[in-house]
């Protein structure tokens, strides 16, 4: 009998230590993180592969940019990483605009991850080249926060028609900025033509740095295997990706979700450890859109008819293998 119990014992301790690693946050799992050739690594030199959702623009959908969004975000949803989205010179109303607001936006959603534990991406959500915005906007945000282990950067959303010369100039005036600050963090670096010419920064990579990811934007019905093979060639010539806003449908945001090629995306980012975002926390009147109006404006009160099919999709991909 004695025998007996203290094998179920051990098994109960073995049980309790197994609850005990899944409850983790994954800042406890990972640590402070960085960049290891084309792989994002935790403290520990291991592979990382954050997933998570992105906020839509803090000037269109305020209300969502609190605490009790992450909080769902993180610990239902099973997200690692929520990337804040700081619009700039859109509708009038973005940092370029009213900078109170946006800093008060970026304290709550980095105010939540620090408490659940989980990692965030601060967006300077731009479309334009506003670099001198940019510089003031992360001079505050890095100041404030570069002493934390789980906030990144990424510094310019979406560059348009333009070359990436202009990109790489961009960066390489800005991250001293953040660097002076953040001396650890990572950085996450635009790629031209809203994100998609990964090839061309990988035949002109940034030398003067570490600790760099450059982004790949795609949207699965529209930016298929022919978007894949530049991230291989990218990939090949050593290039560092991430995914910081993916979606299913359309590159209008709109349309049908092609579930069978956003499957084959995560396929290729699980295969190859790229980390990804998905697009976007909002409850606009399209599909990659996640939420519906009649969803509460704190995460904690969201029901299951306040989902649209594509938060629906997300979640299940979050989930996976947790």
């Amino acid at each position: 009998m004695k025998k007996i119990i203290k094998v179920a014992a051990a098994a109960l301790a073995l049980l309790a230590m197994a609850a005990g690693a899944s409850a983790q946050t994954p800042v406890e799992r990972h640590g402070k993180l960085h960049v290891d050739g084309t792989q994002l690594v935790d403290e520990k030199g291991e592979p990382v592969q954050l997933r998570g959702v992105s906020m839509g623009w803090h000037n269109m959908w305020p209300r969502f940019y609190n605490g009790g969004t992450v909080d769902r975000l993180v610990n239902d949803w099973g997200a690692d990483i929520v990337r804040c989205s700081v619009g700039v010179a859109h509708l009038g109303t973005g940092f370029d605009c009213d900078s109170v607001a946006a800093y008060a936006v970026v304290d709550s959603i980095v105010g939540g991850a620090v408490r659940n534990g989980a990692y965030v991406l601060v967006d300077f959500h731009s479309h334009p080249n506003k670099l001198d915005d940019a510089k003031r906007f992360f001079t505050h945000v890095a100041g404030k926060y570069g002493h934390l282990p789980n906030v990144l950067y990424e510094i310019w959303n979406e560059p348009t028609e333009v070359p990436w010369s202009e990109c790489k100039a961009y960066a390489e005036e800005l991250i001293p900025v953040i660097r002076n600050l953040a001396p650890e963090a990572v950085v996450v670096v635009p790629t031209p033509r809203w994100d998609q010419e990964v090839d061309k920064a990988a035949d002109d990579q940034i030398t003067d740095y570490d600790n760099l990811l450059y982004s790949l934007h795609y949207y699965a019905a529209t930016h298929k295997g022919w978007l894949r093979d530049k991230a291989d060639y990218a990939r090949g010539k050593g290039l560092p990706l991430i995914m910081s806003e993916c979606a299913s449908m359309l590159h209008t945001g709109d349309g049908v979700i092609d579930s069978y090629e956003w499957d084959e995306w995560m396929q290729y980012a699980d295969r190859n450890n790229i980390s990804w975002i998905a697009w976007s926390l909002s409850d606009k009147d399209e599909s990659c859109s996640m939420l519906r109006p009649s969803a509460a404006s704190d995460g904690r009160e969201w029901r299951d008819s306040d989902l649209k099919p594509w938060a629906v999709l997300v979640k299940h991909y979050l989930r996976r293998n947790r």
